[in-house]
C-alpha cells in the first residue's frame, strides 16, 4: 500500500490517496477535502469536483474507474439537488457533516484492471470469475417507522441480489445503515434487521454481516433509514472468514444486535479486511471510559488493531478510515490524535452520533494485503 497527499492550493483542496497493486488489478481509495472559504455550497462543490477531475487526470490513475462514491454533507436535503453527477457509479449521499468546517467531503473507491458496469443502479465489477456488486442509497418512505422502513429496504435489496443469483446470507459482505436520529430510531432498525436476518438464514449459529449502523440523515426528510451494501458472487465459502477479537470484544448478538465485527476476504493475490463500525467497548459488551474522548479513542484503536491482527493485518495495511463523532466539540482533540497516529492513511472525521449515547466516537476501515494463496483465484 502506498500513500500520497496532494494539496491543490489554487482550489483550496486536498486529496489523500492510497493505492495497492497485486496481480493485474490496482485498487485506490481517495478522500477529498475542501477548505471552507466563506462561500455557499455550490462554490465548495465546484472546487471539490475540480479536485476530483485533477485526481482522475493523474498519470498513475490512467484507466482507473470509480466503483462507488460517498458524499459526506452538512445539509443533505438542500445540497443533494445542487449536485450534478456525471459519474455512473453507485453513489451514497448522507448528511454527516465533515468537522473541518467544510460543507462536504468525498470518499472514492476506484479500480484499474477490472470490467466495470452499471446494472439497475448498482456498480458491478467483473474479473477473474468474481462479480462484485456495490449498491448505495437504498431507502423506502412509503412507511413511517424505522422498523418498517428497514424491513422494506432490506427486502428491496434482497430482490436486487436475486438479479445476480445471489442471497443476503451467502453473498452479502458489508453493509452500512444510516439512521436519522439514531438515539430514538436505531431500536426499530435493530429489531427489523434481526427478524429479517432470521427469515433469510442469518442466525447466531450461521453468521451475520460486517456493518456500520450510525447516525446520518438521508436527503429525503421522510427517510429514517438508508442502506448501502457490498455483495459478491463467484467465491468459495472458505474464502470468507469472520473476525471476532474475543479478547477485546464480545459477540454482538449478546446485546441484541446482528452484525459481525469484521470480515476477511481471501484471494490468491491479496486479502481484504472490512472492519465494521467499532467503538470503545470491552468483551462484556460494556462501554469503556464513559465521558473521556481521548481514552475512548485509544480503546477504539486497540479494538480495531486486534481485529486487524486476527485477519493477518496491521494499521500499515489500512487503505482508508471513516471516523464518527457524537460531539463536534471533540473534533480538535480527535483530529490531533489521528494526525499523529495515522499521517499516511486517508481519513475523514464526521459528525455522526454512535448507536449508544455514551459512545463518543466510532471508526471503520478497509485494509488490503498482498498474499500468495494457490487455493483461491486472484482478485
Amino acid at each position: 500500500m502506498e500513500f500520497q497527499a496532494i494539496n491543490i492550493e489554487d482550489l483550496g483542496a486536498r486529496i489523500e490517496l492510497t493505492h495497492f497493486t497485486a496481480g493485474d488489478v490496482t485498487e485506490y481509495h481517495a478522500i477529498l477535502h475542501v477548505a471552507p472559504q466563506g462561500e455557499v455550497f455550490a462554490g465548495q462543490l465546484s472546487r471539490i469536483q475540480k479536485a476530483e477531475s485533477h485526481l482522475m487526470a493523474l498519470p498513475e490513475l490512467e484507466g482507473a474507474k470509480t466503483i462507488f462514491k460517498r458524499y459526506f454533507l452538512s445539509d443533505a436535503t438542500n445540497q443533494v439537488p445542487v449536485i450534478k453527477e456525471s459519474d455512473q457509479c453507485t453513489i451514497s449521499y448522507i448528511q454527516q457533516p465533515p468537522l473541518d468546517g467544510s460543507k462536504l467531503a468525498i470518499w472514492l473507491y476506484l479500480q484499474r484492471g477490472t470490467d466495470v458496469s452499471n446494472i439497475n443502479g448498482s456498480t458491478v465489477v467483473t474479473h477473474n470469475g468474481y462479480r462484485h456488486i456495490w449498491t448505495m442509497g437504498l431507502m423506502n418512505t412509503t412507511v413511517d417507522t424505522s422498523y418498517m422502513q428497514t424491513w422494506k429496504t432490506l427486502f428491496a435489496y434482497i430482490d436486487i441480489l436475486k438479479l445476480f443469483d445471489a442471497t443476503l446470507e451467502a453473498n452479502c459482505i458489508r453493509t452500512w445503515f444510516f439512521v436519522r436520529d439514531v438515539d430514538t430510531q436505531y431500536g426499530g432498525l435493530v429489531k427489523s434487521r434481526r427478524e429479517c436476518f432470521v427469515e433469510q438464514g442469518l442466525t447466531p449459529d450461521t453468521h451475520y454481516i460486517a456493518s456500520t449502523g450510525i447516525g446520518g440523515n438521508p436527503a429525503d426528510p421522510k427517510a429514517l433509514v438508508q442502506l448501502g451494501s457490498y455483495a459478491m458472487t463467484g467465491f468459495q465459502p472458505e474464502q470468507q472468514r469472520y473476525l471476532y477479537a474475543l479478547s477485546h470484544l464480545n459477540r454482538t448478538i449478546e446485546y441484541g444486535v446482528t452484525f459481525e465485527r469484521g470480515t476477511l476476504m481471501q484471494y490468491g493475490d491479496r486479502n481484504h479486511v472490512y472492519i465494521s463500525g467499532t467503538a470503545s467497548i470491552n468483551n462484556q459488551g460494556e462501554v469503556m471510559h464513559v465521558g473521556d474522548i481521548e481514552k475512548q479513542t485509544q480503546r477504539m484503536w486497540e479494538n480495531v488493531e486486534t481485529l486487524l491482527g486476527e485477519g493477518g493485518m496491521t494499521y500499515n495495511d489500512v487503505m482508508q478510515i471513516i471516523v464518527y463523532l457524537r460531539d463536534g466539540a471533540d473534533y480538535e482533540i480527535v483530529q490531533r490524535m489521528f494526525t499523529e497516529k495515522f499521517p499516511n492513511i486517508p481519513y475523514v472525521i464526521t459528525l455522526a452520533p454512535v448507536c449508544r449515547p455514551t459512545w463518543l466516537i466510532e471508526m471503520e476501515c478497509v485494509a488490503v494485503k498482498k498474499t500468495n494463496n494457490p487455493d483461491f483465484r486472484n482478485f
